[in-house]
């Protein structure tokens, strides 16, 4: 009796989970499925039945809408995946670079500089950013797709996660016996180090890219020339008064911003998914 009731507590609880799980999956994916129906359908239609998964028949016109303005789109997407790429690089490779001076070297001021990068993590960047666009301007990096990109080598919280990382899982024993091997130094972190960063690497980049991609408020203020201007900042300009904005045409550009942003997940989820499958295996 004892084992039929333990059977079927077990059996109820697998239940639970997995309709927790299915509707946890539904509830994510749900915003993004109207976003995507209401980029088919009219103005009018939107504002009377804003939630819908019914798909219209409006998208050409939405897309009219959208590509008439005195903006390029594809000009605005490849600025975009500029930057995005650009600074999603610098991002990446230096910080992982960072972490592994603080990791792999024993030098007298570590302790401290890791303090400083944990204390500049904690300020918001809306506090700075004055101050950064009047750098920006006495520098003439205004309109400059670099000023967006450049900044991009100093990420704290990048930092932070990639010493974490290779703390746990970086052998020393490995970059000895590469030292002792003649290996220089360069050579032995872009040989040896990237490819075990690899998981981290993956993580961080999604989140450097999404980030990166969906910038509104600092390229708004360093990107004046329409030639310049990303997909967020289109986007933002689609939206007039409350009597002329087309709202299928905003749907549609955030449509089209948003699916970049799953291409990079799905070519890069596979490391993470391999590095958490490696960890287990260590564990």
């Amino acid at each position: 009796m004892n084992k039929t009731s333990s059977r079927n507590a077990s059996i109820a609880f697998k239940i639970f989970a997995y309709a927790l799980c299915i509707f946890l999956t539904v509830l994510s994916i749900l915003p993004f499925l109207i976003m995507f129906v209401n980029a088919t359908r009219s103005t009018i239609d939107i504002q009377q039945h804003a939630v819908s998964l019914i798909p219209g028949g409006y998208l050409l016109k939405n897309f009219d809408v959208y590509t008439g303005k005195t903006f390029n789109p594809m000009q605005g997407f490849m600025n975009s995946m500029i930057i995005s790429i650009g600074s999603t690089a610098l991002n990446i490779y230096f910080s992982t670079l960072t972490a592994y001076a603080l990791v792999a070297y024993n030098w007298r001021a570590r302790s401290a500089f890791f303090s400083v990068i944990m204390g500049v993590m904690m300020i918001p960047a809306q506090v700075t950013s004055i101050g950064f666009y009047q750098f920006m301007y006495q520098i003439g990096m205004v309109n400059n797709f670099l000023a967006l990109i450049l900044p991009a080598m100093a990420a704290p919280a990048t930092v932070f996660f990639m010493r974490q990382y290779m703390v746990a899982n970086l052998p020393m024993d490995l970059l000895e016996a590469a030292r002792i091997d003649g290996s220089r130094e360069f050579s032995t972190f872009n040989r040896i180090v990237l490819p075990i960063m690899k998981p981290a690497m993956a993580t961080q980049a999604i989140f450097s890219f999404v980030g990166s991609w969906n910038a509104l408020f600092i390229p708004l203020i360093l990107l004046t020339s329409n030639k310049n201007y990303t997909m967020p900042i289109m986007v933002s300009l689609l939206k007039g008064d409350i009597y002329k904005t087309e709202y299928g045409a905003v749907y549609l550009g955030l449509s089209l911003t948003v699916l970049p942003l799953f291409v990079v997940y799905f070519l890069l989820s596979k490391y993470i998914i391999a590095g958490v499958a490696l960890g287990g295996v260590k564990g």
